[in-house]
């Protein structure tokens, strides 16, 4: 495999500073495994913040300055604007890139030290795959099921409304939104491909096809994002599940932050069916 260039690309919203600061360290550990196998040549790290305050973008180039200073990786910084939501953010960083892959990495995450050798070596192989998804863990080792089938509105109702005896009495439904079925089937080398829908806490991409689908709608300003673009990736690129990239997630759903973020969720899934096509149970 011949070394490769990498562009990351990080949005921070008012940001827990500690999970900020882990994020960075493992990213600088997965960086710099990839250089030691002779995988990387060069990555370019972009720290995006939308929070507007002075107070957190200082705090924000601070972690990265501390982390990334000598390392031999480029980090750059972009803040001091408002919240201009979470896709156009990221596409600040996408468009007009020219590195051989980019990473979509939300900062509540943590890699494995060998996820980005793993990834980068898995897309290698797999030319006709054009964005992975990972193996994520929760913050106390569960298991996280964040690939996804295209949803019913009933399986999201149940998802972000359901009190937890109907969760549980539909659980074989939302196993199957989950792609458990698919996903705890694959053993060894194995991998799932196609993923309908991936998780945009972590999306390893090609270049090719990043720049083909212009990267996130910025119609989205939070939540659903991941999935549209995920619905335009398939269209033009292979997508896969890879169990052998792993990574700690630290987030949550949108049901357990407030009323502010279901809105925000509704909105957009309004948004994502009008676009994609509805599907009601």
């Amino acid at each position: 495999m011949a070394p490769v260039t990498l562009t990351v690309s990080i949005v921070t919203y008012q940001p827990d500073l500690v999970l900020l600061e882990r994020c960075l360290v493992s990213l600088a550990t997965a960086l710099d495994a990839a250089r030691g196998e002779g995988i990387l040549r060069d990555a370019n790290v972009v720290l995006v913040d939308n929070t507007g305050s002075r107070t957190t973008a200082e705090a924000v180039v601070h972690l990265g300055e501390s982390r990334f200073r000598g390392s031999g990786w480029t980090m750059n910084y972009l803040h001091r604007h408002t919240n201009i939501g979470y896709g156009r953010a990221h596409n600040l960083v996408m468009h007009g890139g020219n590195t051989h892959y980019h990473l979509v990495l939300n900062p509540d995450v943590e890699l494995a030290p060998d996820a980005l050798v793993a990834g980068m070596r898995f897309l290698d192989a797999h030319p006709e795959i054009g964005v992975l998804a990972p193996a994520v863990s929760g913050a106390h080792g569960e298991r996280e099921f964040t690939c996804k089938r295209y949803p019913a509105v009933l399986d999201l109702a149940l998802r972000a409304f359901a009190p937890a005896a109907l969760r549980r009495w539909c659980r074989a439904r939302l196993d199957r939104y989950e792609m458990r079925d698919a996903i705890e089937a694959v053993s060894g080398d194995g991998f799932v491909s196609p993923v309908p829908l991936l998780s945009g806490c972590f999306m390893l991409a090609r270049r090719k096809p990043v720049d083909a689908s212009g990267g996130f709608d910025p119609a989205y300003f939070l939540y659903f994002e991941d999935f549209d673009w995920s619905v335009r990736l398939n269209r033009i690129t292979g997508s896969a599940y890879v169990p052998s990239v792993k990574i700690v997630h630290h987030g949550g759903g949108a049901a357990r932050k407030g009323a502010r973020h279901l809105a925000h969720f509704a909105r957009s899934a309004v948004r994502f069916y009008r676009k994609h096509g509805w599907k009601w149970v």
